[in-house]
């Protein structure tokens, strides 16, 4: 399995669509502000400084017409060494790739030193900014707005986030600033899931993609705290990639912003076409990380199990590795496997030509008459086994629905079905239509039989 070949940068390109930044120092509502316009919590917000950390996008639908909208950190302009610094690279980013930008403040605190420096920075940026007063809730609070004309932005607009009260305003205002949308932007496209333990470069591998820094990577665990979807194109077909926070066990998963973070990552899992499950291959597939590829069955998402690290098991073969992990994945061994190094930037374009295979696996529908002569076939080469006396019969099977594939048996009672010719069966379907790296649904429903004719 060849792991060397690296993902071209003139294959990945982002979906062109409007662009606006919301930035602003660290605690002003900035999350607060992109979920009221994305229509939907999708941004963490909590009262803790520094919360937002990546540029986090969302779609936002207003009047009919369709933007990009990117929630960042907290914009400290003579930020030191460490997260600040790295939020700073991240805003300074957003701002470039932005068309309009959402300058927010706080009503309630009014005008700071920090403010006055983000302040600084905007007004050597050529494009509009819109200044927005947040946490206006009360008259007083929207009459001292007027204290943020000293910013030299322009006319500063009181809204409330926590109520959503100027939001719709401001969004007008925005729609009037921008260019116009292409006639074509892909809303839906599969998603992919980044899923995996802190520190196994999941956000390398994100940037190793998409051929930019467009998330934060530091040694330091837990960096992403949040699901972060980038749309790209690769192969000329659309996709959406998700990078997720770690996911520990649930034991061990810290209350408060740990864990509302990992909650986000398994609502991520659940709506993703295909999980990438990363690990370190230098530590070897660990119980966390098996414990990890259980929440994507529980989700029915494709599973590809990534062993990233890759340039530093040059004594290792691919095979004799595969092999090693398939051991410890005998609960899945359906699953596909690849070998890649993020930070290498090798067995990239491979990882996502497998990810696309899997999805279009997912996608696929056996016709009714070729199934039900292969089971047909396989239950008189294994007959089920009598449960108290009893003998299960099936009678017919039909696939209704994809994504994932759902096979529904019909039996004379679904009670006599053993998890071992459960097993068995769905074995039978993988040998003969494939579904590598594809979960599987089974369903049996009990049916009378028909009485025969005399």
């Amino acid at each position: 399995m060849s792991t060397s070949t690296p993902a071209k940068p003139d294959s990945l390109v982002t979906v062109p669509r409007p662009l606006v930044a919301i930035v602003g120092r660290p605690n002003v509502g900035k999350s607060a502000i992109f979920n009221r316009m994305v229509g939907r919590r999708q941004a963490l917000v909590e009262e803790i400084s520094g919360t937002t950390r990546d540029r986090h996008y969302g779609d936002v639908d207003w009047r009919g017409e369709c933007f990009r909208l990117v929630d960042t950190g907290g914009l400290a302009p003579k930020a030191e060494d460490g997260y600040p610094e790295l939020i700073r690279r991240q805003v300074e980013i957003a701002v470039a790739e932005a068309n309009v930008i959402v300058f927010v403040v706080d009503a309630v605190v009014g005008v700071t030193a920090a403010d006055q420096e983000v302040a600084e920075v905007l007004r050597r940026v050529a494009k509009p900014v819109f200044l927005l007063a947040n946490k206006a809730e009360n008259d007083a609070r929207r009459e001292g707005a007027v204290q943020f004309y000293e910013l030299g932005m322009g006319e500063p607009i009181p809204v409330s986030a926590f109520h959503g009260t100027g939001v719709s305003e401001v969004l007008d205002q925005v729609l009037d600033a921008l260019p116009p949308a292409p006639e074509e932007a892909p809303l839906e496209a599969p998603r992919i899931a980044i899923i995996g333990r802190p520190n196994v470069g999941k956000s390398m591998l994100l940037n190793a993609v998409l051929g930019e820094e467009r998330v934060i990577v530091s040694a330091e665990p837990g960096t992403t705290r949040d699901a972060i979807d980038t749309a790209f194109e690769f192969q000329e077909r659309s996709l959406v990639l998700v990078d997720t926070a770690g996911l520990r066990r649930p034991g061990r998963t810290e209350r408060g912003l740990e864990q509302h973070a990992a909650s986000r990552a398994r609502y991520a899992l659940d709506r993703a076409d295909v999980a990438l499950i990363l690990f370190d291959a230098s530590e070897g597939i660990t119980a966390q990380d098996l414990h990890i590829v259980g929440f994507a069955l529980k989700s029915k998402a494709g599973v590809v199990v990534v062993a990233n690290k890759w340039d530093l098991m040059s004594d290792r073969s691919t095979e004799g590795y595969e092999r090693a992990v398939r051991r410890r994945l005998r609960f899945a061994r359906w699953a596909s496997f690849r070998t890649i190094s993020a930070k290498e930037q090798t067995g990239i374009a491979p990882l996502l030509e497998e990810a696309l295979k899997v999805c279009d696996e997912r996608h696929r529908r056996i016709e009714t008459g070729r199934l039900n002569s292969v089971i047909q076939r396989a239950v008189v080469e294994r007959v089920p086994p009598m449960v108290k006396n009893r003998q299960l019969k099936l009678l017919y099977v039909n696939q209704p629905s994809v994504a994932p594939p759902t096979f529904v048996f019909f039996v004379n009672d679904a009670k006599l079905v053993h998890f071992s010719y459960r097993r068995y069966l769905e074995n039978v379907i993988r040998d003969h239509f494939g579904f590598e790296g594809v979960a599987l649904r089974l369903t049996f429903r009990s049916r009378k039989e028909r009485p025969r004719e005399r």
